[in-house]
């Protein structure tokens, strides 16, 4: 038996500009390269030689292993003469399931809910030990109704309730913790959908999320461990660095290919400032506990002022990689960065981000998340 959570509000249409209406052509070559990557990245997290390097320089949460993985992870592209460049990973990607909300793209099929849906229940399976569906499932973020991916979350919990799975959509200030666990109106919470962006749970208000978790009272996916080996922006710097991966004992192929799409990183700290400041053109400017694009700046479009506020052991900088673009029925030419959404190794689904300006944003016209073509040519 479902629980309905939701409430009218929760039922609203998608934010504007969120779902673009162009469609963005990805070469198949470019697709299987970034596919490599995509590989090459969750074969290193689970190497023992770099989760030890990992673990032990990251937070003490992080040294926990769940014995699952991270549904929806996001790994960002921008495409180039030389092929993709990977710019980003998240372990909470936005924007997945925003395309089913347009009339003219219409409900998925049933294939690809089951397996969008079967990654949750491998979570839990993986988790548990048992072949049982959670009991409940509750979609965490902070305020979550005045977030703008809002109606994503709600297409989740519709999809989880089609399949009898009792699910909620909460801030975290609703949930009761006790040893047991995680609960939410007297109901038990077994399954966590982390939409939260404290990503180590270390604000006061995700204690009892973070206790829970640590206890194995809950499955949390996202988790902190699959952020610290993945997404923490630290690890760009690692990967992009000749000589580095040597260490993990990997493939010289397998390095050659992260070596290849992953663009310069550096942490600011231990470089000169005056040389990065001479070189800012070159740069991207992004803070290591900011997400998305909040906070992230383009080198020449950088004060010097405002440089000299960066705290050099919380920024990484990398190597600037021009997007590229796509034409609209208008016309225009906007931005364009290619989004692959992956469980494990398994690529879920593309989309595309179109936008204009600095950096990726959902406010330009015609812009936000887009369906892509497969360019065989």
């Amino acid at each position: 038996m479902t629980q309905d959570c939701t409430t009218p509000q929760q039922n609203r249409p998608a934010p504007a500009n969120s779902v673009s209406g162009a469609v963005a052509t990805l070469p198949a070559k470019s697709l299987k390269m970034m596919l490599r990557c995509v590989r090459a990245l969750y074969r290193l997290s689970r190497n023992p030689l770099y989760q030890k390097h990992v673990i032990t320089r990251g937070p003490e949460i992080s040294s926990y292993d769940p014995g699952h993985d991270a549904v929806m992870m996001g790994y960002d592209f921008h495409l180039t003469e030389q092929g993709p460049k990977l710019i980003e990973v998240n372990t909470n990607a936005g924007g997945g399931l925003l395309p089913w909300l347009r009339p003219d793209i219409g409900e998925p099929s049933a294939k690809d809910k089951k397996g969008l849906l079967d990654t949750f229940l491998t979570e839990f399976f993986s988790f548990s030990g048992r072949q049982k569906a959670p009991g409940s499932i509750v979609i965490l973020d902070e305020r979550p109704e005045e977030q703008f991916l809002f109606p994503e979350m709600v297409c989740f919990a519709n999809l989880f309730k089609e399949h009898g799975l009792t699910t909620c959509i909460l801030d975290p200030g609703e949930l009761r913790a006790s040893e047991q666990g995680l609960f939410y109106d007297n109901q038990k919470v077994d399954l966590i959908y982390n939409r939260h962006t404290d990503f180590y749970l270390d604000t006061p208000q995700l204690a009892g999320v973070r206790a829970a978790y640590l206890a194995g009272r809950v499955c949390l996916t996202p988790n902190p461990r699959v952020y610290a080996l993945l997404a923490d922006k630290r690890r760009l710097a690692l990967w992009s660095q000749p000589g580095n991966l040597e260490q993990f004992n990997i493939s010289p192929e397998e390095a050659k290919i992260l070596l290849e799409t992953i663009p310069e990183s550096r942490l600011m700290s231990g470089l000169d400032p005056e040389a990065i400041w001479a070189t800012r053109g070159n740069w991207v400017f992004k803070p290591l506990t900011r997400f998305g694009s909040r906070g992230v700046i383009l080198g020449k479009k950088i004060s010097r002022n405002r440089f000299s506020e960066f705290e050099p052991g919380e920024t990484l900088i990398q190597k600037f990689i021009p997007p590229s673009s796509t034409r609209t029925s208008a016309g225009e030419a906007l931005k364009t960065d290619y989004r692959l959404f992956v469980y494990r190794d398994k690529v879920l689904g593309i989309l595309a981000r179109l936008f204009q300006g600095q950096v990726t944003n959902m406010r330009t016209p015609g812009g936000g998340f887009a369906r892509v073509k497969i360019h065989h040519g």
